[in-house]
C-alpha cells in the first residue's frame, strides 16, 4: 500500500510517517508513502496556492491549478473533460478530508485497506475549489461531526486506521476482539500490578480458565456497548451478527442488574 499526501504543510504527517508502528511497516516495504507540497506546484515567486471565493464571503479557498498539477504529479488523471466524464478506472483512489464527506467507520477503513495506493488531498481554509472536487476526487471522507483547521490531521486520522488494519502491520489475532471489529466495543483491559489503588484485578482474568475469560470479556463488551453506543446493538442485531449466548446474556443484563 501506498500512500500519498497531498499538503501545504508536509512536516505535519511527516512526523507520523517516521514514528512507531507506521515506521516499522515502512521500513519492512509494507507501506510506502509520499509527502507531496502543493506549494512548489504554485504558478508565481510567491508559491500562492490560495484565493478569494467568487460570489464574496469570509476566508479563501485553495486554488486549482496548483492542486491539480500536484494531483497529476502523483499520476492522477481528471475524470471528466469539458464537464463530460472521461473512460477508464484509475488504481489510485483520491480522498479528500472533509466535513462534509461520509463519516469514517471501520467498516471503511477495511475497504480502503485493500487498495493499491491512496492520494489525500488536505485541505485548508475554507476548503478546496469544486471543480477539483467534480473532476479529480474518488471519496470525500470526514472523521467526524466537527471542523479542524488542519485537513493533515483529519488525513492522518484516516491514514492510521487504514494501515493497521494491511496484512503484517499488527497480528491478526490483535485486531479480532478489537472496538467495531463485530459491531461491539471492546472490552476492559488489565495489567500488573494485579492491585492498585486498592483495585484488584477481576478474579476471572487470574484463573486461567479460558473459556469463563471468553464469557467474562463478551459480557464487558455487552455491557459497555449497551451503556455507551446501544445503537450499535440494533445494528449488529440487523445484520444477525448477535449470536444467541449474546442476545442471553444482553437479556441478563438488561432485566437482572447483574
Amino acid at each position: 500500500m501506498k500512500f500519498h499526501v497531498l499538503t501545504l504543510f508536509p512536516e505535519i504527517p511527516r512526523a507520523f510517517f517516521e514514528s512507531s508502528i507506521m515506521a516499522k511497516a515502512v521500513d519492512k516495504g509494507i507501506i510506502a508513502y509520499d509527502l507531496v507540497n502543493i506549494r512548489d506546484f504554485a504558478l508565481d515567486k510567491h508559491n500562492t496556492c490560495d484565493d478569494s471565493p467568487y460570489g464574496g464571503g469570509a476566508g479563501m479557498v485553495m486554488m486549482t491549478e496548483p492542486l491539480v498539477r500536484a494531483l497529476e504529479s502523483v499520476g492522477v488523471r481528471s475524470k471528466k473533460i469539458g464537464g463530460k466524464k472521461t473512460t477508464g478506472k484509475s488504481k489510485k483512489r483520491v480522498i479528500y478530508v472533509t466535513p462534509s464527506g461520509k463519516t469514517l467507520t471501520q467498516k471503511l477503513s477495511y475497504e480502503l485497506s485493500r487498495e493499491e495506493e491512496l492520494i489525500f488531498i488536505c485541505g485548508r481554509y475554507e476548503g478546496i475549489d469544486q471543480r477539483v472536487i467534480d473532476s479529480y476526487v474518488d471519496t470525500e471522507i470526514s472523521i467526524g461531526d466537527y471542523v479542524l483547521s488542519s485537513g493533515e490531521v483529519a488525513a492522518t486520522v484516516i491514514i492510521d486506521a487504514v494501515y493497521r488494519l494491511i496484512e503484517g502491520v499488527i497480528t491478526a489475532e490483535s485486531l479480532q476482539e478489537e472496538s467495531f471489529s463485530d459491531g461491539l466495543l471492546e472490552y476492559p483491559q488489565y495489567t500488573r500490578p494485579e492491585v492498585f489503588n486498592g483495585i484488584k484485578v477481576p478474579d476471572v482474568l487470574l484463573s486461567g480458565h479460558h473459556e469463563n475469560i471468553r464469557k467474562w470479556r463478551l459480557k464487558k463488551r455487552l455491557e459497555k456497548t449497551l451503556m455507551v453506543r446501544p445503537e450499535l446493538i440494533t445494528e449488529c442485531r440487523k445484520n444477525g451478527t448477535l449470536t444467541t449466548e449474546a442476545e442471553k446474556m444482553i437479556e441478563q443484563i438488561l432485566f437482572s442488574g447483574d
